[in-house]
């Protein structure tokens, strides 16, 4: 059974970072794209950034593209996302998530990811 666990949310001020941990288990960690997405209150859960499986391939929504990086340390079975330049429009809480397939490319897209953490709550005041 695979497990996520996200850590590392809180509240920051304006322009402040954040790094976000997401260990993974239950089953071979490296051989699947990971995903961190997002909820605010009242919206729908949104794509953030994904990481290929190989770790050499990265993609950001355009919204966080240049300030937050997504990386993995598969001998840790963990991904990670470090979030600068915070702004109060990235409150939300911030989840990981796996998709069924392994070997896959990044799927921005909810539907393909199977997997999910409870999630961790980021606010950012300004």
């Amino acid at each position: 059974q695979v497990q996520l666990v996200e850590s590392g949310g809180g509240l920051v001020q304006v322009g402040g970072s954040l790094r976000l941990s997401c260990a993974a288990s239950g089953r071979t960690f490296s051989n699947y794209a990971m995903g961190w997405f997002r909820q605010a209150p009242g919206k729908e859960r949104e794509f953030v950034a994904g990481i290929h499986w190989t770790g050499g391939t990265t993609y950001y929504a355009d919204s966080v593209k240049g300030r937050f990086i997504i990386s993995r340390d598969n001998a840790k079975n963990t991904v990670y996302l470090q979030m600068n330049s915070l702004k109060p429009e990235d409150t939300a809480v911030y989840y990981c998530a796996a998709p069924l397939e392994g070997y896959g490319p990044i799927y921005t897209i909810r539907d393909k990811y199977n997997h999910w953490g409870q999630g961790t709550q980021v606010t950012v005041s300004s």
